[in-house]
């Protein structure tokens, strides 16, 4: 089975003057019940106050927390932050927590959202309320897990950079477009910058060749994973070029330099734009399935199958 996290309040109404694609949380939702007995579903708490403040400014959790976030943030944010956006940005970061717990226990889980990679100290960015990766890695640390963000939406992981930089029980790896969102990075432990177009040979060789000398240097005990589908070449969003086969391959590939090292994985579902929600629904489905399967094959001993 694979374990995955789910809360229903990631599938919150879509707010005025938003083009965020709301109803793929849904719709990934439905297609991992199609899944029936393989799934094991997980329900996340709210995420505690204190935990959100050890990350964001207090004010501005407040603002968040009381849906009176200014004009000018929700501008950044990309949609109007109402008290149900509100509720799902404070339960999505205990999801992604719950979700590393789990991968703790059993080599590998998934939360159903989350990935929220641009949100900053003192305001959201980029579709990104609260900063779910760097919420959930700050308390790991404070229990004495050290983990490594690796993010591979084709847009850098600028907040969480910015906003675990220089944390001793933390490390960052961004692969993205060079040329893409933001404009101004931030510095991760780790950026690989690659130029537009790239397609899965060149991507999927850069990503091993620097991915894991990363892992050998930090020896983590937990990998957070941003499972961004947004490379994908017919994204609306991205810049880069890879095909299905290509993603289902990066995921084959993460998977494998983390069970060889014995290393605990948990993953959230990043970007992944389309004029056909469902079929980027599909894409990060596919890509939790692709996962979950690689470590279960792991745990059999039939990594060597599943590497590429």
């Amino acid at each position: 089975m694979i374990a995955i996290v789910h809360h229903p309040d990631y599938v919150a109404p879509a707010p005025a003057r938003s083009t965020y694609q709301w109803n793929k949380n849904g719709l990934i939702r439905d297609l991992l019940l199609e899944q029936g007995a393989r799934i094991d579903w997980h329900l996340p708490d709210l995420t505690p106050i204190a935990w959100l403040e050890a990350v964001h400014d207090p004010d501005y959790v407040a603002e968040v927390l009381a849906a009176l976030v200014p004009r000018e943030k929700e501008r950044r944010i990309g949609f109007p932050v109402t008290p149900q956006v509100a509720l799902r940005s404070r339960v999505v970061p205990g999801g992604t927590y719950l979700a590393a717990l789990l991968a703790l226990r059993h080599g590998f889980a998934a939360n159903s959202a989350g990935g929220s990679h641009h949100a900053l100290a003192a305001t959201g960015a980029g579709f990104c309320v609260f900063n779910d990766l760097a919420i959930a890695a700050v308390q790991l640390a404070a229990e004495g897990i050290r983990t490594l963000i690796v993010d591979c939406d084709v847009h850098q992981g600028d907040g969480t950079a910015a906003l675990t930089a220089g944390h001793a029980m933390i490390a960052t790896y961004s692969i993205h477009a060079e040329k893409n969102f933001p404009v101004r990075k931030a510095r991760s432990t780790l950026d690989v910058p690659l130029a537009d177009g790239t397609g899965d040979a060149t991507y999927l060789a850069t990503l091993e060749a620097t991915l894991t000398p990363l892992l050998e240097a930090v020896r983590p005990d937990l990998i957070l994973y941003q499972a961004g589908v947004d490379p994908f070449v017919d994204d609306r969003l991205g810049r880069l070029g890879l095909t299905e086969e290509g993603l289902d391959r990066r995921e084959r590939l993460i998977a494998s330099l983390a069970i060889d090292r014995g290393v605990p994985l948990a993953s959230t579902v990043g970007g992944g734009y389309g004029t056909d929600a469902l079929d980027v629904a599909q894409r990060h489905v596919r890509s939790m399935l692709t996962l979950g399967t690689a470590f279960e094959m792991g745990r059999t001993g039939n990594n060597a199958a599943v590497v590429r």
